[in-house]
């Protein structure tokens, strides 16, 4: 039974670097516009006082707009921020003049007035700044993926149960995707009758010149199957409705950048879960003359039917920008406009803080699609192929 837990040519995974100050300041401000975009809705606070009052720390990828944007669209009032990166802090402090530049880290995590924090630090930084928060009495949201080995990994549930805390991991290709989203309501409802297997495409653009060091060192971003792959996890999960699951295999290569030794450039697993199976692959070889980032993609198969999105772009051109759903049933085959769906993730978020409830994410469902990331990578074939 399905479970839900109720980026024009841009690089969407653009990261924002601290060695390359006016390159970086200069790319944090176009990843503006297209973080907006990934999140495919005006970042508009809703009318009314604020609901809770949050606070940003660490901007290295770019993807804190999108989490930023989603919480404030949920009725959070972003009220500080702060980032070791001067360029960092001066892109965000643009973006969102609202909110004042704190002092420290300390000074975020001791202000009692604070209910949640969002991160999008350096990968493998993320769980130990969720852990720090947590004790803190806070609830924290990291930028996806939220954790990168299975040590950090125990010590955040352990925390987590602990404290009692939410720890939410922003898997946005499912959460702030339209289609992804109108998806779910669609399998809920029955509409292709039971669903058996996910098979999940993650491909990216490089955009060598704009990466920072750490995306090359395998112990900072986690590796291509638990970096990337973690969206198409939790996809697998979700969509399955799947509480357990193993990974069968899985593989990861670097192909084509044998300069960047720490760099991986293809990856893909096969997972099996108590409510079904999955496919993912996910790489680094999305090609210039493609209109976006990458061509990502979701099947879901079901005993009645099939659905597909195309996340980003639909490659025949009939339809502009992303989002685009088709559903195939033993009745028709129709296109789905989802551009009237609303990402529900910030709303439900800011009601989890306000209410200790689990409606944007299951706490069990975020760790395990993590958990099955980590595995699959530390377990991953590492394989080479014939030039």
């Amino acid at each position: 039974m399905f479970k839900p837990g109720d980026e024009s040519r841009a690089d969407r995974r653009g990261f924002l670097t601290a060695s390359a100050a006016s390159l970086a300041a200069a790319f944090a401000v176009s990843r503006s516009a297209v973080a907006s975009a990934a999140v495919q809705a005006a970042a508009e606070p809703p009318p009314g006082p604020p609901r809770i009052r949050f606070a940003a720390i660490g901007m290295n990828h770019g993807h804190i707009n999108g989490q930023t944007d989603a919480v404030i669209r949920g009725g959070g009032e972003l009220v500080s921020f702060y980032a070791k990166e001067p360029e960092l802090r001066a892109a965000y402090g643009k973006r969102y003049p609202q909110a004042k530049l704190a002092r420290s880290e300390q000074e975020i995590l001791e202000d009692p007035k604070l209910q949640l924090v969002v991160s999008a630090k350096v990968a493998n930084e993320r769980a130990p700044l969720g852990v720090r928060v947590m004790r803190h009495g806070k609830d924290f949201m990291a930028d996806k993926p939220g954790i990168t080995t299975l040590d950090q990994l125990a010590e955040v549930r352990k925390v987590q149960a602990e404290t009692k805390r939410i720890y939410s991991i922003s898997y946005s290709e499912r959460l702030e995707n339209r289609a992804t989203v109108k998806a779910g309501e669609l399998v809920k409802a029955g509409a292709i009758g039971r669903v058996i297997q996910t098979v999940g495409l993650g491909p990216h653009r490089t955009s060598l010149k704009t990466r920072p060091a750490w995306f090359f060192v395998k112990e900072q971003y986690g590796g291509i199957l638990c970096d990337i792959a973690s969206h198409q996890f939790d996809q697998f999960l979700y969509f399955t409705g799947s509480t357990k699951a193993e990974i069968v295999a899985s593989q990861v290569a670097n192909v084509n950048h044998p300069q960047y030794p720490g760099l991986e450039d293809f990856g893909d697993a096969t997972v099996r879960g108590d409510g079904g199976a999955g496919y993912i692959r996910v790489d680094w070889f999305t090609p210039d003359g493609l209109k976006t980032w990458g061509d990502g993609r979701l099947t879901i198969l079901g005993t009645e039917g099939f659905i597909e999105i195309r996340k980003n772009i639909d490659l025949g051109g009939a339809r502009e920008g992303g989002s685009h759903l088709f559903v195939v049933d033993q009745k028709e085959t129709r296109y789905v406009d989802c551009k009237d769906v609303t990402p529900p993730y910030g709303t439900q978020l800011v009601d989890d803080v306000l209410h200790r409830t689990e409606t944007a994410m299951p706490q069990a469902h975020c760790f395990l699609a993590m958990e099955l990331a980590i595995r699959a990578e530390a377990n991953a074939a590492k394989v080479s192929f014939k030039a």
